[in-house]
This record gives C-alpha cells, sequence and structure tokens, in this order.
C-alpha cells in the first residue's frame, strides 16, 4: 500500500523534550518488541511494515523536521519537503504529486493518508489497509475512518454516516461540539474524525488541478509559497459528494500533551532518575547529566532537557503553551541527519557543542562568514576536510577552522567531537553550503 505520513507541528506541548525542531514524534519514550527506546514515528513505521512489509511509505513534512526522519529512519521513507508550511491541503497535494512525478505511482493506485503522531495499536494500520483496497473497490472517491468514541467529547470533529454498519456512507461532518451536542450525535452512531484518508491517486490529482493551476510536483513546488493555507477537509473532504467511512474501534489516543503522554510512556521514568517511596502517579523524564531526586510528588510530570526544567501538576500540563512561548532560546538539541548535537554552553561570543555522528556519514561542506570552529575529537575517527585539504582525526587530535574556510567532516566510525565556535555573532544563518570542489 501507499502511505503518506503528514509529520507536522512544532514543539510547543511537550516543552522541554520538544521544540520547534524536535517534535513530539521524534522523542523517544516508547519501546520496540525487543525493548529498545523508540520515537512516534519509528513505532508507526514498524506497525505499518507489521501489517504490509511491501509498503511505500511517504512522510511529508518540514524542512526542520527532514534531518530528525533521516536520522531515525534512514533510507526506509521517503520524504517529501514543503518549502514552508500551508496547511494540510498543500502538504497532500504536494506529497501526491511527488508520488506520481517522482516515485512513478500510478493515477489509478490507492493512496492512504495517516497523522504520524497518534498512539495506535497494529489494527489500525489494517483498517488504513482495508481502506486502501476500499478506494479501489467501491465507487465512493474518498474513504475516510472513523474512531469509535470512548465518550461524548468536544475536542474533535464528528463524522455521521448513514448507518451503524462497519463500512457506511457518510451523511455530513458536524465540527467540534459542546459535550451536550456531542452525547446527542452519538445517538446516531457518530465517528470522531481521525484525519485518515485514501482515495485513488488519479482522483486527488484531478481535483487538485481542478483547484490549483500546476504542470507537475517541480511545477506546484516552485509555487507552494503561493497557495492557499487551507485544511485537506474544508478543501476536498467537506465538498466531495461520494465519501464512505470505515469504524476502527481500537485503541486510539491523541498524545498531544504530557499528560496524555505520561498513559503511553513505556516506563515511569527516564534518565537519571530516583522516586522515593511516596510519589503517586508521578513520571519523569530526565535528558540531563545530573541526576533528579522525586519525594512525596502526586499525578505530576517532571521533564528535563537543555532547553529547560517542567514541573507541573498533570491537568495542568495541557495548558503550558503560553508559558512555553514567552522562553525565547534557541533549541539547545537537534537530530541531523549524520547524528545529532547538544549545545553544552553558550555565551557572548562562543558556544560549545557536542556532536556525535554515526559511522560512514557525512556533514554537508560548508563555511561560515562570522565564525571559527575549534574541533576536539573526544570519540572515534574520521576525516577533516578543509578547503579540499584531507586530515585523519582521531581521539584527542584538535583542529582550527577560521571563519570562511569551507570545511566538512566525515566519520569512519561512531564519533564525537566537542565544537568551540567563536564569533561576534553566533546565529544558525551563518552557513553556506558548497559543493565539493
Amino acid at each position: 500500500m501507499n502511505i503518506i505520513l503528514l509529520s507536522g507541528g512544532s514543539g510547543k506541548r511537550l516543552w522541554p523534550l520538544s521544540n520547534d525542531i524536535r517534535s513530539k514524534q521524534f522523542i523517544k519514550l516508547f519501546k520496540d518488541e525487543s525493548g529498545q527506546y523508540e520515537s512516534m514515528v519509528q513505532r508507526v513505521y514498524r506497525q505499518i511494515m507489521s501489517v504490509d512489509a511491501d509498503s511505500k511509505v511517504t512522510i511529508a513534512t518540514s524542512k526542520s523536521q527532514a534531518s530528525a526522519i533521516k536520522n531515525q529512519l534512514g533510507e526506509k521513507a521517503s520524504i517529501c519537503v514543503e518549502p514552508c508550511r500551508r496547511d494540510t491541503f498543500p502538504a497532500i497535494l504536494l506529497a501526491a504529486a511527488y508520488l506520481h512525478d517522482e516515485l512513478g505511482v500510478g493515477e489509478d493506485e490507492s493512496v492512504a493518508v495517516c497523522p504520524v503522531d497518534p498512539y495506535v495499536e497494529k489494527e489500525y494500520y489494517e483498517i488504513v489497509k482495508q481502506m486502501g483496497e476500499l478506494a479501489l473497490q467501491s465507487d465512493a472517491n474518498l474513504t475516510l475512518m472513523g474512531i469509535e468514541p470512548t465518550c461524548p467529547s468536544d475536542k474533535y470533529g464528528y463524522i455521521i454516516p448513514e448507518s451503524g454498519d462497519e463500512v457506511s456512507r457518510v451523511k455530513e461532518f458536524k465540527e467540534k461540539p459542546d459535550v451536550e451536542t456531542a452525547k446527542k450525535y452519538l445517538g446516531q452512531n457518530a465517528l470522531w474524525n481521525g484525519g485518515v484518508f485514501a482515495f485513488r491517486l488519479g482522483y486527488l490529482l484531478d481535483k487538485a488541478h481542478s483547484l490549483v493551476d500546476f504542470t507537475d510536483y517541480r511545477d506546484l513546488f516552485s509555487k507552494y509559497e503561493s497557495l492557499e493555507k487551507i485544511s485537506f477537509d474544508y478543501a476536498v473532504v467537506e465538498k466531495e459528494p461520494s465519501i464512505q467511512v470505515v469504524r476502527y474501534g481500537g485503541d486510539w489516543r491523541d498524545v498531544g500533551t504530557w499528560n496524555m503522554m505520561t498513559e503511553v510512556m513505556a516506563e515511569a521514568t527516564k534518565g537519571n532518575v530516583t522516586l522515593d517511596d511516596t510519589c503517586v502517579n508521578t513520571q519523569v523524564v530526565n535528558e540531563l547529566d545530573i541526576p533528579i531526586i522525586c519525594m512525596g510528588c502526586k499525578d505530576m510530570i517532571v521533564a528535563a532537557s537543555g532547553d529547560g526544567i517542567l514541573v507541573s501538576d498533570k491537568e495542568r500540563s495541557g495548558a503550558m503553551k503560553p508559558y512555553v512561548e514567552r522562553v525565547n532560546l534557541d533549541p539547545m538539541y537537534a537530530e541531523k541527519s549524520w547524528g545529532s548535537y547538544a549545545v553544552m554552553d553558550a555565551q557572548k561570543g562562543s558556544m560549545t557543542v557536542k556532536v556525535s555522528m554515526h559511522a560512514g556519514d557525512s556533514m554537508s561542506y560548508h563555511s561560515h562568514d562570522i565564525r571559527s570552529e575549534v574541533w576536539t575529537v573526544i570519540e572515534g575517527e574520521g576525516v577533516a576536510i578543509v578547503d579540499g585539504m584531507e586530515q585523519h582525526l582521531s581521539v584527542g587530535d584538535v583542529i582550527t577552522i577560521a571563519a570562511g574556510c569551507k570545511h566538512m567532516l566525515k566519520a569512519i566510525t561512531n564519533m564525537s567531537i566537542i565544537e568551540v565556535q567563536l564569533g561576534k555573532e553566533i546565529c544558525a544563518s551563518d552557513k553556506h553550503k558548497h559543493a565539493m570542489d
């Protein structure tokens, strides 16, 4: 099956572990079947493959998340990068054109679109596979997944089906209601709209060409910034008269807040954490190299990273966004396609960073106008290239790179360096990529 996973969003609600670069789907709080920690995107990919090992997965995402996806999935999935954020309809349209024009997916094939971040079991993706088959077999132009509600929630939009059958035509859609109205919807076999769609690729491309003037994927990419910001629901779903819905009654949780995340974390604590015997219903995640001790904590979440420390009652954690927005700090940790970096110290005129690289990977060949860098190798070995000159590096070696010099690092083994950046101004925009001479 062809699956587009929508991976968007910034990192406000699971601060300080998430940030503008590291969204919640990249935080490793779950465990795979072998007991190794995994992130949401790794869990989702593993579940899809367990249902259909021949699945072709494409992740639609922003430029800021592409490196983290490559870091965590390698070359397993294709990545369709949005030039900028324009909501779900442009994102799905761009990914559909990418499938057709770059990956060669035929117009007569089915495509399913899913969000990357709900916490679900494998049965969810069995329904997604069924949706792809129904998209080809039935005369409905769209097939949706409807989540069987567990309560009359005011947090989700509702799908009103024509019947309570497993597969039914859709009668109408309802916006997020108040609780009393939601109770009435449940009496009509209503389902939560889980944001999962399946369709024949040709249907969506035809629809897209009727709404947007473009020739192919590359033309659409060049015009992307001018596209209207609009959701797929508003642009397509609510205007389509021929829709069916498939019921899903399994586990489904929106883990967009710490309160919800703590319900599905693999363990109550992660990192250097000690809870005394009087702690009740308390989860702690510690990414710092210092211990955290909690005593007498009840119904609390504690999360610590280089970006900050959160100590909150679980219910209150859902209201943290306006407070996090007051914190004006660049992300202190990020995953890159070649490894990761963590800021150890930052002050005026200097920044000290620990860079960790995977064996066989390379940084891009680049330069900085304003800052110079000093690298000290603390683990592994690799090759530095500075203005075209190669130098073998191993533990204890130190190399200085002046401002303006083109440079890169290739890791022969897993490698760690301490990088000290020096300059009047140190900023992410002071970077220019170059082709190798």
